[in-house]
């Protein structure tokens, strides 16, 4: 079987996936999918809509289905679907149940192995029943902490004959790999679906499935550990908040700071009282290049930093700071570029008396902050990121900005927030 591309619209509007199903076609998607939240948002009229308007393509309805296989199939079939998609942690008999009614119904069964322990042996076993296709999937929730479909391809494609699918945060870089792996439909959802051009983005996806050359993109993108700074850095503090289910936002701490200044980095803590500057300062010799020292001063309005504090941070390449008290000679700290974030601004200084420490854990505009959390501060505020959890946030907060940046085509095109995310239909009931 040749490289198909399967465009997988995981959406939840179907006024929004079916323009979009139809830039990607122009684009060069062989397969549509129905993506589960759209058929759970949508129902089985999505399916009818989308082989009305792409009756010359493949139309997979990805049901994720786990019981009552036969039922199942019929309606997605009936609707339209020539592949209907089945868990493979079901049981046998909802597989094969399945796999009858979809030779009735004049359709096809691919078995989904997410979740499934032992692939190889599961991928057998439904090739036995008369599944029609396996595909390995690699849920949303897991590539946000750093999983790939590609090792589990591994030894997949010399255990079954019939063909593979693959799934799974894969973009036009990762594509070709994928397909030398022993994938033949490739399944790409975010990389399409949030672009601001989808066209474009399919065709990129496209050329590299059937070239097997990648085709650099900029988005789309999962980090690891070591790629956690520019990962922050390509997002807002609003995008890192919301990817924390509004979590770890400061309250009352303002940004002093240039027009599309941005600060990303390390926590280094410190804890003094209002308007000793001793510990703030000394924490600057302890700082390393890219830390950002954050400051619980106990909200005091007397100034415990400056603009000779902001240069000696500039010396030592130290990112910013973060003050729940107050700052001074803001002028000359904005005029230097150095990034600044406090609570109060003030003109006098208190005195160097040496109280509190540096490195314990402290508590910043109202958020638990400890040594080694990501510090995010742009002019919409500061945002802290535990840092046991940094590689998830880092890869949702991507995904907020990514999905945010296909809504505001939309608006630019002629919509609104409103009516572009249907809120009237999404009220909550009740």
């Amino acid at each position: 079987m040749r490289p198909v591309l399967q465009v997988a619209l995981d959406l939840v509007h179907g006024e929004r996936a079916v323009p979009i199903a139809a830039a990607a076609v122009k684009g060069g998607a062989d397969w549509i999918e129905a993506g589960t939240p759209l058929i759970k948002s949508e129902g089985m009229e999505i399916v009818r809509s989308l082989k009305k308007a792409f009756p010359g393509h493949t139309i997979v309805a990805d049901m994720k289905t786990i019981d009552v296989g036969g039922p199942e199939v019929e309606i997605a079939s009936k609707s339209g679907a020539d592949v209907v998609v089945i868990l493979g942690i079901s049981s046998d008999p909802t597989i094969t149940e399945a796999i009858l009614s979809a030779r009735q119904y004049g359709s096809k069964v691919m078995v989904d192995l997410f979740n499934v322990r032992d692939k190889v042996a599961r991928a057998r076993q439904v090739e036995r029943m008369g599944a029609d296709y396996v595909c390995v999937h690699v849920g949303v929730d897991e590539q946000m902490v750093g999983g790939s479909p590609l090792s589990e391809l591994k030894g997949l494609s010399k255990a079954v004959k019939i063909p593979i699918a693959a799934a799974g945060g894969i973009n036009s870089e990762t594509a070709p790999a994928v397909v030398k792996a022993g994938a033949s439909i490739v399944i790409v959802g975010g990389a399409i679906i949030k672009a601001k051009d989808v066209a474009t983005a399919a065709r990129a996806v496209k050329k590299a499935i059937t070239t097997g050359k990648k085709v650099r993109t900029e988005l789309f993108k999962k980090y690891g550990e070591k790629e956690l700074l520019d990962a922050f850095m390509k997002v807002s503090s609003p995008n890192v908040a919301d990817a924390q289910h509004k979590k770890g936002a400061m309250k009352g701490i303002h940004p002093r700071i240039k027009h599309n200044t941005k600060m990303v980095g390390r926590a280094l803590t410190v804890h003094t009282v209002n308007g000793d500057w001793a510990k703030p300062v000394e924490a600057i010799d302890r700082a390393k290049p890219g830390d950002v020292i954050v400051v619980d001063a106990c909200g005091g309005e007397i100034a415990v930093w400056g603009e000779l504090a902001s240069w000696s941070c500039k010396t030592k390449e130290v990112a910013g700071v973060v003050i729940d008290g107050a700052a001074r000679d803001i002028d000359a700290i904005v005029e230097m570029g150095f990034p600044c974030f406090s609570r109060h601004i003030a003109s006098n200084a208190g005195e160097p008396k040496g109280y509190g420490g540096i490195g314990h854990e402290i508590v910043c505009g109202g958020v638990t902050v400890t040594t080694g959390d990501w510090i995010i501060g742009d002019e919409s505020g500061v945002v802290v990121v535990p840092q046991e959890n940094a590689v998830e946030v880092a890869n949702r907060a991507l995904d907020v900005m990514e999905r945010e940046n296909r809504v505001r085509e939309e608006i630019k095109k002629g919509g609104t927030l409103s009516s572009v995310m249907k809120l009237e239909k999404w009220e909550k009931v009740g």
